[in-house]
């Protein structure tokens, strides 16, 4: 079972909004969690983009002015900084832990190894296997990100079609690996609300294999 790791298994939109929230209450700024997840959204897909999430010091100082918070160095490095005091989204770490019982679990993201190695901690350290942007060299959805894994995959004696891709991103995961034929199941982590929050729209929707709105219901399914 492969892993998207950010946004399906760290509440990264509660990260992200939450430092901004401490900066904004801290300048007496009223703050809307859906417009810095529109305007982080819109930021983070600019020209000159760099790796996640040393990149977010850039997208601080892109998207300040707009949520009327301070521009400087200061301010930008401290969103950045607080990435690994990131929480696990509740019913990761006990989902993951039953799923280890039965499955080798990799993890894919497009976060740098630095921070992948404090989520990994987060969640109790359960992956078989890890991909992260510093060690393909490209992000998802790009497939070659994808060939990476399936490389990894038929050096242990399977193939990509023994494995489940597990992801919230239609963007980043669920339409590519359906283009790649491999059996996918979307955990639908903003069931409850509306649009795509942080992660960017997809041109088109893929309806996945398997559909659920928790790690919690998936590894009960399974």
């Amino acid at each position: 079972m492969s892993f998207d790791v950010v946004g399906t298994l760290i509440d990264f939109e509660s990260g992200l909004t939450g430092a901004l929230a401490a900066i904004a209450a801290e300048q007496g700024v009223a703050f809307d969690p859906e417009r810095a997840l529109e305007l982080y959204r819109a930021a983070r897909y600019l020209p000159d983009v760099g790796h996640f999430p040393d990149d977010l010091v850039r997208v601080y100082k892109v998207i300040a002015p707009d949520l009327g918070l301070p521009v400087d160095d200061a301010h930008a490095t401290r969103l950045r900084d607080a990435v690994p005091g990131w929480k696990p989204f509740a019913d990761s770490v006990a989902a993951l832990a039953k799923l280890k019982e039965k499955y080798r679990l990799i993890a894919m993201t497009n976060a740098q190894r630095w921070a992948f190695e404090h989520f990994s901690a987060a969640l109790g350290h359960p992956f078989h296997a890890s991909f992260t942007v510093d060690d393909t060299g490209t992000e998802k959805p790009d497939p070659a990100f994808f060939e990476k894994v399936f490389a990894f995959v038929e050096s242990e004696g399977a193939t990509k079609d023994d494995i489940l891709h597990v992801a919230q991103s239609q963007y980043h995961d669920i339409g590519v690996s359906r283009a790649l034929g491999m059996t996918n199941c979307w955990i639908e982590r903003r069931h409850a609300q509306k649009g795509y929050g942080g992660t960017i729209a997809p041109a088109e929707f893929t309806t996945p294999d398997y559909h659920f709105t928790s790690m919690a219901e998936l590894a009960g399914a399974v």
